[in-house]
């Protein structure tokens, strides 16, 4: 069976949109991040270390923020310069400043954007998502149905050679891995060779010359902290490839290993000592010895780790591009 804590990870994607919506409630949450016995009551019912703080809760998110650009297939077919952004549960309900950027530095450099999101008629009216959350609870089968939902929106644009474009490396990933064993046939190949993280499609896009961006100088160097998924699938890279274009930058790949959080492992009381002990090898230690840096990191996970551990900001590649545009 699952336990509480299971269910309470797994679902996540389902009851994210349900809190935003209910007036006072994203406030109330985030009390248990301030009031230590609060922590200690949900650490007994959950399993959830008190220890660790949570993410924080907000009634305004990307979906109900400015209008979004819904663009059809058709539209994005007038488009020489056209792209799908996949907004993914983690950024779009607490952290939506990532796609915001995101969005802005597409735009800004002349894409027509499509954001994936489920008509208004469809059976689950909640955004996609990539099945990432079921996966670490073992609801396989539940996994399956979400993924096959997104897959089938990304479909059609995959098929006409339109990159889909992620923030998050764990739900990004999702796509081009563990949908290839779920059996989902054709399309979840299809849109598996065009799914891609952001700074992926835009090294792509620099070097056929159709990303030309004019940045200003960074005031600070920067520190990059490349999440698991990235170090696999060698997504680094381009990352550092879109950072050195920053007069000034001078951009450094801290080497490290897992940052310990390793999706809710790192939430877990039984393992918070380890997700520190693993912190604390050689990410956390590097950045405290350069307090002026910038501090790039991709995986939601890791930012949180960061955040924990130096109580400094680490923030999405997203963000240090719109800055710097």
């Amino acid at each position: 069976g699952h336990t509480l804590r299971d269910r309470l990870v797994a679902h996540l994607p389902n009851y994210a949109p349900l809190i935003a919506r209910i007036p006072g409630l994203p406030a109330f949450l985030n009390l248990r991040n301030h009031i230590p016995l609060l922590a200690k009551i949900q650490e007994w019912f959950t399993g959830i270390s008190a220890q660790r703080s949570l993410p924080v809760w907000k009634s305004k998110h990307f979906w109900n923020q400015a209008p979004l650009p819904f663009a059809t297939p058709e539209e994005l077919t007038q488009h020489d310069k056209r792209v799908v952004l996949f907004a993914d549960t983690f950024n779009a309900y607490f952290e939506n400043e990532n796609l915001q950027a995101a969005l802005s530095v597409l735009q800004k450099s002349g894409y027509m954007v499509h954001v994936a999101r489920p008509s208004s008629n469809a059976s689950n009216p909640n955004p996609f998502c990539c099945g990432r959350t079921y996966l670490a609870a073992g609801m396989v089968d539940e996994a399956k149905t979400r993924l096959a939902a997104l897959i089938e929106h990304l479909a059609p644009y995959a098929e006409q050679g339109i990159a889909i474009v992620g923030l998050e490396p764990s739900c990004l990933f999702t796509l081009r891995d563990e949908a290839l064993q779920m059996g989902l046939g054709r399309k979840a190949e299809t849109v598996s060779q065009h799914a891609q993280l952001l700074e992926e499609f835009l090294a792509k896009e620099l070097k056929a010359n159709r990303f030309t961006p004019t940045l200003k100088e960074s005031a600070k160097p920067i520190l990059v902290h490349g999440h698991c998924h990235q170090k696999a699938f060698a997504a680094v890279s381009p990352a550092l490839e879109l950072l050195k274009l920053i007069p000034n930058a001078n951009p450094q790949l801290i080497e490290s290993s897992c940052c310990g959080m390793a999706g809710s492992f790192g939430y877990e009381v039984e393992h918070i000592d380890a997700s520190k002990q693993m912190a604390e090898l050689s990410l956390l230690p590097t950045i405290r010895k350069h307090p002026d840096a910038w501090i790039v990191a991709d995986g939601t996970s890791c930012r949180h780790q960061i955040a924990d551990g130096t109580q400094r900001e680490a923030v999405h590649i997203a963000r240090i591009l719109a800055a710097h545009l």
